[in-house]
């Protein structure tokens, strides 16, 4: 007998990236605040009943926490160009979050170059 897997978590991952590429087009091109400068969403995690949206971006250049206000401010209005563009039933609330990987990674980084080199001095 064969079982039946849900589709469930397929789904939520298809719409967590519709919601990305969605929200990525909508702050470039329809988002006039000039606090938000180069963003680029990182990632979007959907909760199982679709009402809110973690999205993860970071910057280019810019204040994080300046801009993470700016995108939380509006967050209504890219939610209705959001509920403009996807065809589901709840179009979630949006939560922007700063994610600090890249800088993490840097200064991993840094620190196994210093590591390194410091290695390279003793022998």
């Amino acid at each position: 007998m064969a079982t039946r897997k849900s589709a469930a978590p397929n789904r939520s991952f298809k719409v967590s990236d519709q919601i990305q590429r969605d929200l990525a087009e909508l702050i470039a091109r329809e988002l006039k605040d000039p606090r938000v400068g180069m963003v680029t969403l990182q990632s979007v995690e959907v909760t199982p009943d679709y009402a809110h949206a973690k999205v993860y971006f970071s910057l280019l250049i810019g204040d994080p926490q300046e801009t993470q206000d700016a995108l939380n401010q509006a967050a209504g209005f890219l939610r209705n160009g959001l509920f403009k563009r996807l065809h589901i039933h709840t179009v979630p609330t949006l939560h922007f979050i700063y994610d600090r990987t890249t800088e993490r990674a840097a200064d991993m980084n840094a620190l196994i170059a210093k590591a390194v080199s410091s290695r390279g001095k003793e022998e």
